[in-house]
């Protein structure tokens, strides 16, 4: 039914749609629920223990045997320096004393860790049909070794820079992603946020710039979306967004209460939780630190020094200092199973788009 099926046939899938690894909001029962739809489930591997990373993908692989992405990330890991960090810690001294808060107990907590040996072993075990990448790739003796798996490769490109470079070193598609998207911008080539374009600015451009497909991402939260974005010359949607409302979802309440309120002028571009540029839902502690602020520890450093106040906020039912990852299209999330909404969006662009609606979407 579909007239661009080179996603399709490169990872083996029915539907062209790719569920966005989400950090700490995603697991094995939303992959889940995507890969049975017909979907591209992801598991994102960047903030978990290999023996966590087995176990998930060993639910996954209970419950479905259709194919997979695991997703790392490939920033390159900062050196910690501590007048940086007590500077940092410095800063939210008000906010310490606020929830009664001892500074000085605060360990450093789990941060992403870039993909390595380790991560590399763990994908020459499982042999995952895709393997994603954000934040550019690994360096190139492991990127060899995943290539060997029979793994398709994928990685995020903000740019149609970005865009070639990945095809250059062997991508086998890429993923567009726009400024609309939610969580962490994946720039890896330069470091100028605001100029990076939308995504129905970008894909055009990439589709035209690369030969391999390309995956749109950012901004689509339904069939519209979907729809638009094959006639920009996309092969597949990522979506991530649209998924943290469904029960699969690992999203906080106060995350799940923060998007169901969500407006379409409600999210912004910030660094004070992590270190680098995100999109997320506007809150108390983007407004009173950034939303981008200056002197922030390097990705991931930051990230351990606000997890106490997130955590005794969110106790008290509040999101003031969460980190609320959302896309611009945030609004136009359901709260609805994810299998039941993967093949809603489906069958609406394929109306959409003039194609005939197989009964199974019907």
């Amino acid at each position: 039914m579909w007239p661009n099926r080179r996603i399709l046939d490169l990872f083996g899938i029915e539907l062209p749609i790719l569920q966005a690894p989400m950090a700490g909001s995603s697991g094995p029962e939303l992959a889940i629920a995507v890969c049975e739809a017909g979907g591209l489930g992801s598991l994102p591997c960047a903030m978990l223990a290999d023996d966590k990373i087995r176990a998930d993908f060993g639910i996954v692989r209970q419950r479905t045997s259709r194919p997979l992405n695991l997703n790392f990330m490939c920033h390159v890991q900062p050196v910690a320096h501590a007048d940086s960090e007590a500077a940092w810690r410095k800063r939210l001294a008000p906010y310490y004393s606020e929830f009664g808060i001892d500074a000085d107990a605060i360990p450093s907590g789990p941060a992403p860790i870039t993909f390595n040996e380790s991560g590399c072993a763990i994908v020459e075990e499982l042999l995952p049909k895709v393997v994603s990448f954000h934040f550019g790739l690994p360096e190139l003796h492991l990127l060899e070794r995943v290539k060997a798996t029979g793994a398709k490769l994928i990685a995020s490109a903000t740019t149609v820079e970005e865009a070639r470079w990945l095809e250059v070193r062997g991508c086998d598609a890429i993923i567009a992603q726009g400024a609309e998207a939610g969580g962490h911008r994946g720039v890896f080539l330069g470091s100028d946020i605001l100029s990076q374009p939308g995504t129905f600015a970008l894909v055009p451009q990439i589709a035209d710039a690369v030969a391999v497909p390309v995956i749109a991402a950012g901004g689509i939260a339904d069939g519209r979306g979907i729809a638009a974005a094959f006639m920009l010359g996309a092969s597949a949607v990522q979506i991530g967004t649209a998924y943290l409302r469904c029960p699969e979802s690992l999203a906080s309440a106060v995350h799940k209460s923060a998007l169901a309120y969500a407006h379409d002028d409600g999210t912004t571009l910030t660094n004070v939780f992590t270190g680098r540029p995100a999109r997320a839902i506007v809150n108390r502690f983007m407004r009173e630190m950034g939303p981008m602020g200056a002197s922030i520890p390097d990705f991931p450093l930051a990230t351990s020094a606000v997890m106490p106040l997130r955590t005794k906020a969110e106790a008290s039912g509040s999101g003031d200092f969460s980190p609320l990852w959302a896309g611009q299209s945030a609004a136009l999330g359901k709260q609805l199973p994810a299998r039941e909404l993967t093949l809603k969006w489906t069958a609406d662009a394929t109306q959409l788009m003039g194609l005939q609606v197989p009964d199974r979407l019907g």
